[in-house]
């Protein structure tokens, strides 16, 4: 499976911004699909994971009510739609799946790139 993030960008605080995922393979339904994100100096985050059937979500606690993750399997594609942006929103932001669904990173088999998501005030 290969995995391909949309381009960040750079927004307001308080603005909205939607990545999307993109993956390979006729098998990318069968992973579950999460966001992480890493920002300056600190370690890697867990955002939201989606199952491969788009039914179950979790979103950290740091984002619920913000962001809401979500797939549509016909275009192989994970959203991450990103509403009331804070400054320590700001990350590089990577998709990742993995067949088990989980929240720990360490368990996801295949990444993206990584898209720079910058919250200016």
């Amino acid at each position: 499976v290969q995995l391909a993030e949309s381009v960040g960008g750079l927004v307001q605080a308080g603005g909205s911004l939607r990545l999307s995922c993109a993956a390979s393979g006729r098998t990318a339904s069968s992973y579950a699909t999460g966001w992480f994100r890493r920002a300056p100096g600190q370690e890697r985050e867990f955002v939201a994971v989606v199952s491969g059937c788009g039914i179950t979500t979790i979103h950290a606690d740091s984002v619920k009510g913000r962001f809401t993750i979500s797939r549509d399997n016909a275009k192989n594609t994970v959203y991450l739609k990103m509403n009331s942006l804070r400054l320590d929103d700001t990350a590089v932001y990577y998709c990742a799946a993995g067949r088990r669904f989980v929240v720990v990173h360490g368990f996801y088999d295949y990444w993206g790139q990584g898209t720079q998501v910058t919250v200016s005030s």
